[in-house]
């Protein structure tokens, strides 16, 4: 499980999963974005699952700004959110850049670095690349 910001951690489906991390790093909100891929079993942390794959053609784009808004919502709240996908490298990453881009005021160039510092594995894939470039000229034009 890697840190991105104080209150936002990425990782793979694995890591997710384990109790014993989840309650480690005082996670409240898991946001699962894949079709197949089980949520811890602690029943406390509030969970919303975004149903898509690994698929360029699949609409992410359509969740952007729903999972950054809940994702900053628990931030507020004083939680901590966990974004992850099978392998914690494509779609919990654009999910995170985006939240990043939307309430951080990041530039895609810059999300994308911090999430991969953290996190050296993530490689959206090229579809999710260009709905994420799409994203920022929808916020940039807001």
């Amino acid at each position: 499980m890697c840190g991105i910001t104080r209150s936002l951690f990425i990782s793979n489906a694995r890591s997710a999963c384990s109790d014993a991390l989840v309650r480690q790093e005082g996670v409240t909100l898991c946001v699962n974005v894949s079709r197949q891929q089980p949520f811890p079993v602690d029943r406390a942390i509030e969970r919303l699952q975004i149903p898509v794959s690994d698929d360029p053609s699949e609409d992410l784009h359509s969740h952007f700004d729903g999972c950054a808004d809940a994702i900053q919502q628990e931030v507020l709240r004083g939680g901590r959110a966990l974004v992850y996908c099978k392998n914690g490298r494509s779609r919990s990453a654009a999910v995170c850049i985006a939240y990043l881009m939307k309430h951080h005021r990041l530039s895609l160039t810059d999300a994308l670095q911090k999430v991969k510092a953290a996190r050296h594995v993530i490689e959206p894939n090229p579809g999710f690349l260009s709905q994420l470039r799409r994203f920022e000229e929808e916020l940039k034009s807001k």
